[in-house]
Parts: C-alpha cells; structure tokens; sequence
C-alpha cells in the first residue's frame, strides 16, 4: 500500500509539472526540435527529486541524523565529509519535508527523521548570548570544529548571520509543516537572536535602519575585525568589517528572516542597495546604473537597473542563480512583490540563458557557485550581471567583462572569447518556474552530452569544454534542488510553510510597496 501511495504521489508530481509548463507557456532556449526532449525530462523530474533524496540519505550520520557538507558521487558513506554547517542541516530538513509529500518517504519517516536532528540541534554548542549555531560541526560527533579536518588548520569558531538565516528558515519551515516536532522546532528557534548581526548604522548614521553584519567571532580572529555587542547583552564579540550592503542575493534571506521574527525594524528591509547609486563614489562597480531615489518609510532607495543585451535587471553581487533564487524558495517573491521581483526573476534567467548560449557560446547554462570540476569549490556566475567589479565568472580561466562607468572609468575591450565554462545543474532547476521549457531542455542536453547524473541524481557541476564533471554531491546544492522541485511540483509546500505567521504578516505588505525600475514586460 506504501509504494502505491508513492507511486500516486509521484504520477501526481509530474501531472503538475506537465501543467505548470502549459500554463507558463513558451520560454527562450527551447527549439522545437527540443520538444521531445523537453517532454521525456519533463517526466523525469519525479525521479531527479527521488535520486536526489537518496544522496541525502547517503550524507546522514546515522548516530545524529546531520548530513555532512558533501559525498563522493558514488555515495560511499566513507566519503562523508567530516563537517557540517547551518545551512547543510537546515536544507537536509526541508528536504525532508519534500520528500515525504511527495511520496518517497511515510509520514512516520519524516517524523523519525526530523526529531532525531532536532535532538541533535538541541545538543550542539551555539553562542549563549545570541543563540546562534556555529558555522562548522562535526556531523557525526556533534563537536564544534577547532581544526579543519581536510588540511589540520586552525578554525576560528564563526557565526555567519546567512547561515544561520537558513537554519532558522528551515525552523520556521518544520514547525508549520511537520506539527508533530513543532514544540521542539519552537524550542531551537526561539533563542536565536538575529539583532545581535544588526549595525544600526550600516549604511550610514543619516539613515534611520541599518544592514547585517556578516557574522561575529567570539573569541579574537586573525584579520580585520570590529569589536562590538550591537544588542547591548552578554559579551563583547568581534564582528566581521562589511555589512551585506546589496538587496538581490542570498544574504537578503537572513533580513526576510529577522523581519517576520519581529526583531528588526521593518524600514530595515528598503535600507540595502538593490544597485549603488550612480555616481563616481560608486564607481567601482560593474557598470553605471540608470535610476533615481525614491523614499519608502523615510528610507532613501535608489531604484536603479543594470542592462545586458537589452535585458533591465536588478544585480546580484556575483551573477549567480543561487543569489537571485534561492530566497525565492521559501518568500513567495513574485506573489508578494507584484511590482518587484516578479518583473526580475524571469529576466534575470534569461540573461545567464543569453550568457550561456549567445555570449560566451558554451551551448549550456547555469551558473552559480558549486564544486570545481578541477577539485574544490568555486565562485561561478556571469560576471556582467553582478555588482563586483571583478565578479564571478562562468568560466575556469576567469574570462571577465569590464564595461566601464560612464564619466569614471573607463571600458576594458570585451573578451575575443571564453574558455572551459562550468555550469551546475542546481542552478537551472532554481531557474525552472522561470523558464521552464529552456530549462528541461537545459537538463536534458545535461544528461545527453556528459557523465552528468549518478545515483543520487546530478553530479554537482560540469566543465561543458573539456567535459570534466565534479562527481559529487553537495548538500547546499543538493538542497535547493528539492526545494525547487518541492515548490513546483507541491504547489509552493515550503513558501506556504515559511511564510505562516509572521513573514505574512510583517514582510508582505514591506514587498508589496516596492516598485523596481523595470519595464513590466521585457
């Protein structure tokens, strides 16, 4: 009777992501000649969400129910890695949550699953002060980590303000979507204090909010660091030297995150830049935007939009999908901000789409950080469409982009080609409700021209030149990929359970007064 159930449940899954495409209708990169192909992928996601959970499984010390960071892609357990972070744990949870509505694990699964890591958050070491979680543990012994266990180098315990924001997210996820462990979700997510990351006068003492800091030690770090107790309690720590000083990445998650918790004020949310504003003060970054101020709760914004190839769209820091979507996930962006991002998402895929098979002529798209087909991790993205000057690139030879700033500085000659550009799979299922046709076809030609997919779904990232493939399976990325495939094919399960109670009713009607300087269509 449990397998059929599943097996309903997953015939359910692809029926909705058969209807979701008719609905959304035609999309940039798909050729007709794709069609059969964008078809059989279509009915493939089903099963990339099932094999995706099993690298889960795989991650998962069975003494503490904590994934690890990353597996070999062959998913031996002995190639666990020895640590883990916030953000690892929560997406192994929201994973959980997906997997079971859709069918692949029971209800009583579930419920094993989570209260067996909830335990384990219980008996992790976090600040006292603060309530937040360390940035790396040990998965399977539950120690906060001093050494790092790849190379034997000193680790200075941090407190990231964006990890713990996906933590906290997964909280807020678990305590409305799985009741049964709602009273000991409630218990970890209640000490967590994110105004102990808030700089009152991050962007400037004239303005009356201030932004995140990035983290905070507490005991004294090697490097530039800030002494300071913003909240007034406990110990002094010393805080990282920037703010998260731009709107449209990741970081924006640990700000939806503290405003649906109450604990800053709502005028904080229009306080980070969604471009630097335009004059030479500002003229380091990626290009010159066109905008104006506009004031939202006494709140100077400047409203501006970066331009590539004829596409207007609000910059990442880095050009990547995992800061333009991720959010997405859990914050109904372009429901709530109808004005907003629902004139962004879209567009922004779109340009890594033009990027990818137009610009640098790879064939293939996706870019966002993920495993280095080379060994290691790396920064990907498309460089023109981030903030950074420098920014993340979208190939191993760091082809970058330098098209000046009007009045300021001057253009670099556009490169006369790319190298070995490297895609990631989780980066074009974030883009599937956004593109959806391009995107299916996207990992369909991902699965036809390379060792792309093992057992527990896509291998992390690809080199499409060289055809060299990281053969293995991170958790972050892991995560968003059955968030993403959750929301589509489970009619938003984890928006609906984040936003239950507080984001509806303090961050809503804040992304509802917005309005970005981009034309409604494009």
């Amino acid at each position: 009777m449990a397998r059929l159930v599943a097996v309903r449940k997953l015939a359910l899954a692809t029926g909705l992501a058969v209807a979701l495409v008719a609905t959304l209708g035609p999309a940039a990169g798909a050729a007709p000649d794709d069609r059969e192909m964008v078809a059989a992928e279509q009915d493939r996601q089903a099963t990339l969400m099932r094999d995706t959970w099993k690298s889960f499984t795989a991650m998962v010390a069975p003494e503490t129910g904590l994934p690890s960071d990353n597996i070999n892609g062959n998913l031996d357990p002995a190639s666990r890695s020895a640590y883990t972070s916030p953000t690892n744990v929560g997406a192994y949870l929201w994973s959980a949550i997906v997997a079971e509505d859709a069918g692949i694990i029971g209800r009583e699964e579930l419920v094993s699953r989570t209260k067996k890591t909830l335990d384990s958050l219980g008996k992790l070491e976090r600040h006292p002060a603060s309530g937040q979680f360390y940035n790396w543990y040990n998965p399977a012994t539950l120690e906060k980590l001093r050494v790092w266990p790849e190379d034997g180098s000193t680790v200075y315990p941090f407190l990231s303000s964006v990890d713990n924001a996906w933590m906290a997210s997964a909280l807020m996820v678990v305590r409305n979507a799985v009741p049964e462990v709602r009273a000991q979700a409630q218990k970890l997510l209640d000490p967590m204090d994110f105004n102990f990351y808030y700089d009152p006068a991050g962007r400037s003492p004239d303005v009356r909010a201030g932004l995140m800091r990035g983290g905070f030690w507490d005991e004294q770090p090697p490097g530039c660091s800030i002494v300071g107790n913003y909240p007034g309690h406990g110990p002094d720590v010393w805080y990282t030297c920037h703010t998260y000083g731009n709107f449209a990445s990741e970081t924006r998650m640990i700000s939806y995150v503290a405003i649906s918790l109450g604990q800053v004020p709502p005028e904080h949310y229009f306080v980070p830049w969604r471009t630097f504003p335009d004059t030479c003060d500002w003229g380091w970054q990626e290009q010159k935007p066109a905008g104006q101020f506009v004031d939202y709760m006494g709140i100077p914004v400047f409203e501006g939009q970066y331009t590539y190839r004829g596409l207007k769209f609000i910059p990442t820091w880095g050009g990547d999908m995992f800061e333009e979507l991720m959010p997405d996930m859990f914050v109904p962006e372009v429901k709530w901000g109808k004005k907003s991002w629902a004139r962004q998402h879209s567009v922004y895929v779109r340009g890594q789409i033009e990027h990818g098979l137009n610009d640098a002529k790879y064939g293939y798209w996706g870019f966002s950080p993920a495993s280095n087909p080379a060994g290691g991790y790396r920064e990907y993205g498309v460089d023109i469409m981030g903030l950074d000057t420098p920014g993340y690139t979208s190939d191993q030879e760091r082809t970058s982009v330098d098209v000046g700033f009007e009045g300021c500085r001057d253009a670099q000659p556009l490169p006369a080609s790319y190298g070995d550009g490297v895609v990631t799979p989780h980066a074009v299922v974030l883009a599937l409700p956004y593109q959806p046709k391009a995107a299916l076809a996207e990992l369909a030609k991902l699965r036809r021209d390379f060792d792309s997919y093992g057992p527990g779904g896509f291998y992390d990232s690809i080199a499409v030149r060289s055809g060299t493939v990281a053969k293995r399976y991170l958790a972050l990325d892991q995560g968003m990929i059955m968030g993403a495939l959750g929301n589509l094919l489970g009619h938003d399960l984890l928006r609906n359970a984040f936003t239950k109670g507080g984001a509806d009713k303090h961050l809503r009607p804040l992304m509802a007064m917005e309005e970005f300087n981009l034309p409604a269509h494009q």
